[in-house]
């Protein structure tokens, strides 16, 4: 056989290996897993398994076999069983009050090395030291040395035939021995815990972010919705109010008030279509071109090609142009060069000066005219005012449904997404009027 060929059947022995002790061991942790399962259901019957077992083995130490270890072979039968009792019977309390168990056991444990029996039986203590290291405060550990050292000091001092490292020192070697397992255990358990905790934490949190950001989608849907609906309809009712006063004098009239009716709803409807993609989970639902969800209409693509991209500043002629079609004068000033802005900013200003003449061809009543001033500041920084000259009489206090309404709140989000601000109320007397101004500062570029 070569180099090689050894080479490989080792390795391929040591892979054997491998897997047979990684199987070996998960078979181990899976019935240590059921062991635990069905302590943690069942507790009373573990803790009487393992006391009936202490039990049959302290008895039958006492039936003579402590004589062979006994430094006083003349020690009443009938007292050897009784401290065997003592010295095993209260495991069965041990998981609840290890430190009162051990205290029970410990005057047991004092008459046998009084008397010079020197049970073995003694230690089934340490049962109880693990006890009181795995779940009592370490602190307590001194209890427990306070009330196994006096027996064993008594033991030594009656009987010194083994001299003080056999008589005292190992059983405190063993005492250090199982608190030291216990610990382990215990530490082991404590990691356990904080990584089931942590989890747990993570599993909520997690959840909550879902809500949280379910919530703010909510939000910037409905906010798309009303900006989109709103204003369309609003120019709408505007050309329908023209169209219906223009159709007895001047049927053209009558007939460009429709075309812009017309042209407005389809401009609406694929606003509303590319908002309403967004939330197919499947690209594949039936919707556009035919009315959403509409059986029978041709399957829309996830991403459809003839769909304009979100308004930006470019189409602002294209909004105030449908604004004065629906019957409201608006003038409309730039200052400044127009920097380049994010898709992000440049929406905001398109969707605040869309609410604010949306709420004037609502509100401002006939007659009214509006001023769109745009004004654009070195580094990024844009401020747009929006002001109106409807009567006095349609100007609401506040609180009133022109003071705080979705429209509103949705242009103040918008603008605390840039760390903007945006006011508005009615101009101070003796002006008639509304104002809206906002103001998205420079530093806010990203």
């Amino acid at each position: 056989m070569t180099d090689e060929d050894r080479h490989t059947t080792m390795g391929g022995m040591d892979h054997h290996q491998a897997g047979g002790a990684g199987a070996l061991t998960a078979r181990v942790q899976a019935a240590l897993h059921r062991v635990r399962a069905f302590d943690g259901r069942r507790p009373l019957v573990w803790d009487a398994m393992l006391t009936g077992f202490f039990v049959v083995a302290a008895l039958t130490e006492a039936g003579g076999g402590w004589r062979n270890t006994a430094a006083d072979p003349d020690v009443p039968s009938g007292l050897v069983t009784v401290l065997s009792l003592f010295l095993s019977v209260p495991l069965l309390w041990r998981r609840r009050h290890p430190l009162a168990v051990l205290a029970v056991m410990a005057p047991a444990a004092l008459v046998s090395q009084w008397t010079g029996a020197l049970l073995q039986a003694a230690l089934i203590q340490q049962v109880a030291v693990f006890g009181v290291a795995l779940r009592q405060p370490l602190r307590r550990l001194w209890w427990a040395v306070a009330l196994l050292a006096p027996p064993l000091v008594v033991g030594a001092v009656r009987f010194p035939r083994d001299g003080w490292v056999q008589s005292v020192g190992a059983p405190l070697w063993l005492f250090a021995l199982v608190v030291l397992g216990a610990v382990a255990v215990r530490t082991r358990r404590e990691y356990t815990a904080s990584l089931v905790e942590r989890a747990r934490r993570l599993e909520v949190e997690r959840d909550q972010q879902a809500r949280l950001a379910a919530a703010a989608e909510r939000a910037r849907i409905a906010r798309e919705m009303h900006d989109i609906i709103g204003h369309n309809l609003s120019v709408i009712t505007g050309l329908a109010d023209g169209g219906r006063y223009a159709a007895a004098k001047s049927p053209e009239r009558a007939a460009q008030a429709l075309d812009g009716i017309a042209s407005t709803s389809r401009q609406a409807l694929t606003e509303l279509r590319r908002l309403l993609g967004v939330l197919r989970d499947d690209p594949s639902t039936p919707g556009a071109p035919g009315e959403p969800g509409e059986p029978g209409t041709p399957t829309a693509p996830a991403t459809p090609p003839e769909l304009a991209p979100q308004p930006a500043l470019a189409d602002l002629d294209e909004l105030l142009e449908g604004v004065r079609a629906a019957g409201l004068p608006v003038r409309h000033t730039v200052r400044g060069e127009a920097p380049p802005l994010p898709p992000g900013r440049q929406l905001t200003v398109f969707r605040v000066v869309q609410e604010a003449l949306t709420n004037t061809l609502k509100h401002a009543g006939p007659g009214a005219t509006a001023t769109v001033e745009v004004s654009y500041e070195d580094g990024g920084g844009v401020a747009v005012t929006v002001t109106d000259t409807g009567g006095g009489a349609r100007t609401p206090p506040v609180p009133g449904p022109r003071a705080e309404g979705r429209g509103l709140t949705g242009m103040r989000e918008r603008a605390a997404l840039y760390e903007g601000a945006l006011e508005a109320g009615p101009l101070p007397p003796p002006a008639a009027g509304w104002r809206v101004r906002l103001s998205l500062p420079k530093d806010a570029v990203t």
